[in-house]
């Protein structure tokens, strides 16, 4: 039976670390990059993005220690996935390490035979394509409830927050 505490994975590539470990995420750049540099999530509050981080499954990626990367997975791990909020910072992009993180969480032992994974994107589809992502193949059978000014409604709160 399955329980809260997933095993943490780390696996290493040159000077290069993936972890899902959350004690080693960077949760002030974390909310910087989603609220000021994603376009996906403006405005988004630091307190959303700690919850939204507890309730997940993550991936860091590091160099030297210090987060360049993350992508987060909300599962059930047994029917479904949904794959988010999936960043490098601009200094380290073109070095193949989005192609790296999308192998580790694809490959990761909770994350096979699911039945569907979701991705939302505007940008890369074909890296995703790589990973068996394909656009929807019947959209007209799907639907969503979205808030679009969710965030801008919320109060605003000190990224310097001690973790």
């Amino acid at each position: 039976m399955k329980t809260d505490l997933l095993e943490i994975i780390e696996k290493h590539k040159n000077e290069y670390m993936i972890s899902t470990d959350k004690k080693k995420l960077d949760i002030a750049l974390i909310h910087n990059f989603l609220t000021y540099e994603s376009g996906w999530s403006d405005g988004i509050s630091y307190i959303k993005v700690e919850k939204s981080i507890h309730n997940s499954l993550n991936f860091g990626i590091y160099f030297e220690k210090k987060l360049i990367g993350f992508a987060r997975v909300i599962s059930d791990f047994s029917t479904i996935a949904y794959l988010g909020d999936i960043f490098i910072l601009k200094e380290y992009r073109g070095l193949g390490l989005s192609k790296w993180l999308m192998k580790v969480i694809m490959e990761h032992k909770e994350l096979q035979d699911l039945r569907r994974w979701i991705l939302l994107t505007s940008t890369a589809e074909w890296l995703y394509e790589k990973y068996g992502f394909t656009k929807l193949s019947k959209p007209e059978i799907y639907m969503e409830k979205f808030s679009a000014n969710v965030y801008r409604n919320e109060e605003k709160v000190n990224t310097n927050k001690d973790v």
